[in-house]
């Protein structure tokens, strides 16, 4: 099964399919989001607030979270825990 993490307001990533996450304020990561609009590959996960973490997918998407990307980090090793000690 994969292994899907909650990105803020509902919204699920399929953590397999991540390449990273990361900050929204740097200017590389603001070109990367700019250019993902422009070429429709940009999934906005924020309900309008604003992005805090940019997580870049396999595929070129990336998906806008509100959420800051330490917090999605936590989340997908609390998952990866849960499911290690469900394996033992």
């Amino acid at each position: 099964m994969s292994d899907l993490i909650n990105v803020g307001f509902g919204n699920i990533v399929n953590m397999d399919s991540v390449t990273a996450i990361v900050s929204s304020d740097s200017a590389p990561a603001k070109r990367m989001v700019k250019n993902a609009k422009a070429e429709g590959f940009a999934i906005d996960a924020t309900h309008g607030r604003k992005a805090k973490a940019v997580i870049v997918m396999d595929n070129n998407h990336i998906v806008l979270s509100a959420l800051a990307p330490e917090t999605l980090y936590l989340r997908s090793v609390e998952k990866q825990e849960k499911k290690d000690a469900k394996d033992q």
